[in-house]
């Protein structure tokens, strides 16, 4: 199945993702917050729709030092102790309460150890086959391009209300005002010079208009000393949502976070950064449909980007998650290849001082594969360079079909960890209803007959999977590619059936009469059968299901209930409570896959379906 509550279960070797993957007790990793200011977007008749927008938009005028703990938009991410020795060198707790957001950041310098110090946020290095990204004090250029940057925004506050300390931004290369490194900052310290904090959180701006932004490697920076704060023995202090401000929009390819962040050290942040593939196709799709190509675009662009820069494969395949935020590796930042790559997500763990992944995020499911091709089809139709998008997704089909089964239908895709990933045995119902619709509009855009029997193929099989007799489909099979999987029944399977097949499916009313007799909870629809909760995302499929088949009377109680439970905001959560099961379990461990009650790009995407009442398939 495409999403999973991803549980991290392995430490990679290679540990070349993401944001923040700092070994060392001075260099933690941040993550995920608010923004400042957001550029305009077009209203559509979708609420869902100018949600999804709204998330993209925000970001527009934006650059992030620090959102969240573990963010996917954190930028600056390696910290560099600066002091007058080396011992005794105090970590900064970058998962504290904050000013807004999941979290803040925690700093202190004990005067009885240190007469000063502070630390710089550096863009830092990784060089090809290295395992750790690492500060860099000026040997690889690893700066980034802040041209256009009119402030730099922070929060802060002490704990007394006495700390005084010095908030800057630049210099890193320069001291007494010249340059000691080849690769410098474009620009000499900006400082506010030392400030006396308040026990309040206050907002401090720094102005960077009219100076060379070009090359920053330090993108933040704090210092202090024992001079500055008589009567202290310590300086503590607190930092938060540290970001630049923009004149002007910029809109780049960027991965929408799927779930709403949760807190550090509870079992659902370990997902905060993720971007799931799929949630992210379907919010292209849902933009697209609505008529908001520029933000469909940036969810596509993000996906070619990643097709083009995996960071180990070259055969076309896509990761089943990345990085939320611009998908690219940041400057000084190279794959095993030597190249920039597409970061992917995962977890900083500030106990054991370590960067896991995901054994599902770094597999790859050919249903989210299909997906991908559906967005991508759908940009290309009123993109100005259409034939980029159709190019990448025929790159996309053509991994697919080397998926084919010797009977019919596609087989799952690989899992695994890099270097040992396998290919999987079972055939999923869900995957290659998706792939009907994928490589049948894939054909029809590109006249080739390989998809368009390809698509043929993924029919054969998804209608060997239903039973007359229960008017339902399976859910695939074991992992001999020939036994049924009877154990669980979920409701997408059904409901994406007869949204793929339309009159070829034998009798769409005995497929309803199955999900309403084994899957209604209340006014909504569950995941499977135990009936447990609801699960938003598969009540607007099944709303789009009833549009389908006619009875436009259910459908409209369907949207009339899912916009009810929808936040004001236009969004949705996965479910209606925590713990709504599936029935399966989170790959590669036998951990429950469950949703939770989190507002869900997905789950919002297909809200969006709904309401602009278009079937995705």
């Amino acid at each position: 199945m495409k999403k999973t509550n991803a549980v991290l279960v392995m430490l990679l070797a290679t540990c070349l993702a993401f944001a923040g993957c700092t070994p060392a007790p001075e260099e933690q990793t941040p993550a995920a917050s608010d923004t400042a200011q957001t550029s305009a977007t077009p209203q559509s008749a979708s609420a869902a729709a100018d949600w999804l927008a709204s998330q993209l938009a925000a970001e527009d005028n934006t650059l992030w030092v620090y959102r969240d703990f573990d963010d996917g938009l954190n930028n600056f991410t390696q910290k560099a102790w600066m002091g007058d020795t080396n011992a005794n060198i105090p970590a900064m707790d970058e998962a504290a309460p904050g000013y807004s957001g999941i979290s803040g950041i925690e700093a202190h310098l004990d005067l009885t150890q240190h007469a000063w110090g502070g630390y710089m946020f550096l863009s830092g290095s990784l060089a090809p086959g290295e395992t750790d990204p690492s500060p860099d004090y000026g040997s690889s250029n690893a700066a980034v391009d802040l041209t256009g940057a009119t402030k730099l925004v922070f929060y802060a506050k002490g704990a007394t209300g006495q700390e005084s300390v010095e908030l800057f931004m630049g210099g890193f290369g320069w001291e007494n005002n010249r340059q000691v490194v080849a690769n410098h900052d474009s620009v000499d310290k900006i400082t506010l010079g030392t400030v006396q904090l308040s026990q309040q959180w206050q907002r401090f701006e720094i102005a960077v208009t009219g100076v060379d932004l070009s090359r920053i490697g330090c993108g933040f920076g704090w210092v202090t000393n024992d001079t500055s704060n008589p009567g202290l023995s310590t300086v503590d202090f607190s930092l938060d949502d540290i970001h630049y401000e923009f004149a002007e929009s910029r809109t780049r390819p960027m991965f929408l976070q799927s779930y709403a962040s949760a807190a550090p050290g509870t079992d659902d942040a370990i997902i905060n950064n993720f971007a799931y593939l799929y949630d992210n196709a379907v919010a292209a799709l849902a933009l697209a449909y609505a008529g908001n190509q520029e933000r469909a675009q940036q969810i596509a662009d993000a996906i070619v980007y990643a097709y083009g820069h995996d960071r180990y494969f070259s055969d076309g395949r896509l990761r089943n998650a990345y990085a939320s935020g611009n998908p690219a590796s940041f400057p000084g930042w190279e794959s095993g290849k030597g190249e920039a790559f597409a970061r992917l997500p995962g977890f900083y763990s500030a106990d054991d001082k370590a960067w896991y992944e995901d054994y599902y995020a770094v597999s790859t499911s050919t249903g989210n594969l299909a997906w991908a091709i559906l967005a991508l089809c759908e940009v290309s139709k009123s993109a100005l360079d259409g034939q980029a998008y159709l190019s990448t997704a025929e790159g996309i089909a053509d991994f697919v079909l080397t998926l084919k089964s010797a009977s019919c239908g596609f087989t799952g895709g690989y899992e695994g960890w890099e270097g040992s990933q396998t290919k999987v045995g079972y055939k999923s119902t869900e995957h290659n209803i998706d792939l009907i619709s994928a490589f049948g509009k894939l054909g029809e855009l590109t006249g080739e007959q390989k998809y368009l029997d390809a698509a043929d193929s993924a029919k054969a099989f998804v209608m060997s999977m239903y039973d007359p007799e229960r008017g339902c489909f399976y859910t695939g099979t074991q992992d001999d590619g020939v036994t049924v999987n009877k154990d669980v029944l979920p409701l997408d399977c059904n409901t994406w059936a007869i949204l793929a097949l339309k009159d070829d499916l034998p009798d769409t009313a005995q497929v309803l009469a199955f999900i309403e007799g084994n899957m209604a909870v209340g006014d909504g629809f569950d995941f499977n059968t135990d009936r447990d909760g609801v699960w938003f995302e598969g009540t607007a499929q099944a709303a789009l299901a009833y549009q389908q088949s006619g009875d436009s009377a259910t459908y409209l109680k369907l949207i009339a209930y899912l916009n009810a439970s929808a936040a004001p905001d236009g969004s949705i959560t996965a479910a209606d409570r925590d713990g709504v099961t599936t029935g399966f379990t989170v790959s590669g461990t036998d951990i429950p896959w469950n949703y939770n009650k989190r507002t869900h790009v997905g789950a919002t995407a297909w809200l969006a379906f709904a309401e602009l009442g278009v079937n995705p398939l």
